[in-house]
């Protein structure tokens, strides 16, 4: 029944409080009134009545001998109780000293069973006459019940020796009255309490639309779509926080703007330096191509030097084809050229072309098929194991295998794994896990340019270290039939291509 509720929900607890304050409202009320309305009609009633004896007793029973006769008695109750207050009378005399007799108006609706004893003895008790109590007997009045119907009783003794009379009325009327008045009372407070969570609803649809419509405008910028605006009217503090968001989004979108101004600005200066670079980078890789060949011939004391040129050429051209690479991920100008392939052909060929075969192990059946591009897994595979020889240690053990549609290829060293610290760090671009080594032979965009060939595949590589603590483990998942989103490649050669590996 409740599961769709949200108890959660800003509209929800709105109408609870409402409906709470409204019926702590409605029930103090409701009971204040009935209090209050209550000890007006008893204390009406009851002082009329108390009264109305006293006076009965003044006047009629006042008026008997000394020593009265029951007649008497009877007679003069029966005259105290024919007005118009409604009760019932009982009289008490004595017939000689020690004899008591009594008279009752109605003997089977009053008797002296039904006086409190309690009340009897403050009636019967004579107080001495003082400055400040002019009677030595007074009127005592005491509500109580009978059968479940309340009632009033009151008593008084007649000064000089004579009857004591006792009146006893009953309060059913007023109890009635009262009821119908708690009724009366709990029907407002349940209208009070509907009418509250009706004004809580209208109250949180007021309030909580505009908070709606700025959780839609924060999820909208959240989405990209900068451009979003909130429309402001009224000038309450929703309207002030309107006006915040749009100037926070008004803000924000002249900052992304800037920053991917100057993102694309710095992707075009790599983009366009890494082209220039490329035709001085071709005549000098041709230069050191000769100076490489007439190596043997050369002096002995400049051969060292040629060397050097000759590696750091090199360095400096797949450095450039890396940038390259990358800039395209960047633009997402990267394509896709897929093939079906035999992975374990593919993966011995990478091995062999870098004459790693003596530091790899291969695990790897025949026969695993998969559509993907080949020059993009050669890079991928290239950068693992390179890595892996670099950094871990051999032998490095490479193992194929297929998982619910997916090519799996885990590439496992025996060195001393990856620090903690470093762990999340590894497919980032230019990072070096060792901060005295910030010069290396490798540029730190390997790994992260076999991530995004991994990704463009609609795959991923994780880095981890062996649970047994000998070794990493980088895993690299790809689909066994990835989607292309073009069949044209830019033409770019990555890095590992001609069997240079570049250090994570």
């Amino acid at each position: 029944m409740f599961a769709g509720l949200r108890f959660t929900s800003l509209r929800l607890r709105l109408v609870v409080v409402f409906a709470l304050v409204a019926l702590t409202a409605a029930v103090s009320a409701s009971g204040i009134a009935y209090w209050l309305n209550r000890e007006a009609v008893l204390t009406r009633t009851q002082d009329g009545a108390l009264n109305d004896f006293r006076q009965e007793m003044q006047n009629r029973a006042a008026t008997l001998p000394l020593r009265p006769t029951e007649e008497e008695l009877r007679r003069t109750a029966e005259q105290m109780a024919g007005g118009s207050a409604g009760y019932s009378v009982l009289l008490l005399g004595e017939r000689d000293a020690g004899k008591p007799i009594a008279g009752a108006s109605n003997p089977d609706t009053f008797t002296l069973a039904d006086v409190p004893r309690a009340l009897r003895e403050q009636v019967e008790t004579e107080r001495p006459v003082t400055d400040t109590n002019a009677y030595p007997y007074h009127l005592f009045w005491q509500r109580t019940q009978r059968g479940g119907t309340p009632y009033l009783v009151g008593g008084t003794k007649i000064d000089g020796g004579g009857p004591t009379g006792y009146m006893f009325k009953s309060l059913e009327a007023e109890r009635a009255d009262l009821n119908s008045l708690a009724w009366s009372l709990g029907i407002a407070t349940a209208l009070a309490l509907v009418g509250s969570a009706l004004l809580a609803q209208a109250a949180a649809t007021t309030v909580l639309r505009p908070v709606h419509r700025l959780g839609e405008a924060a999820r909208r910028l959240g989405e990209g779509k900068l451009d979003t605006r909130l429309r402001v009217s009224g000038t309450d503090e929703l309207a002030e926080l309107s006006r915040t968001f749009n100037s926070a989004a008004e803000s924000l979108q002249k900052k992304v703007a800037d920053m991917s101004a100057r993102e694309e600005s710095s992707r075009r200066f790599v983009a366009d330096m890494s082209h220039e670079l490329r035709t001085p980078l071709t005549a000098l890789t041709a230069v050191t191509e000769v100076l490489e060949d007439e190596q043997d011939s050369l002096d002995p004391m400049i051969a060292p030097a040629v060397a050097l040129v000759v590696s750091e050429t090199r360095r400096l051209n797949d450095l450039v084809e890396n940038l390259m690479e990358v800039t395209r991920f960047d633009a997402g100008t990267a394509r896709l050229v897929l093939d079906d392939v035999d992975v374990a052909d593919q993966v011995t060929a990478c091995i062999d072309a870098r004459a790693w075969l003596d530091a790899v192990e291969l695990d790897a059946e025949r026969g695993i098929m998969a559509r993907l591009d080949p020059r993009r897994l050669d890079v991928i595979l290239a950068n693992l194991i390179g890595n892996a020889l670099k950094h871990g240690g051999s032998p490095v053990r490479v193992a194929i295998r297929t998982e619910d549609g997916e090519l799996v290829i885990e590439v496992r060293d025996h060195g001393p794994g990856i620090p903690e610290e470093v762990l999340p760090h590894v497919f980032d671009r230019f990072y070096k896990a060792s901060a005295s080594r910030p010069r290396s032979d490798g540029s730190g965009l390997g790994l992260s340019i076999a991530m995004e060939s991994a990704l463009i595949h609609g795959g991923s590589i994780t880095a981890a270290n062996s649970p047994d603590g000998d070794g990493a483990v980088f895993v690299l998942r790809l689909p066994q039939d990835a989607d292309a989103d073009a069949d044209t490649d830019v033409g770019a050669t990555a890095a590992g291509e001609r069997g240079e590996v570049e250090e994570s």
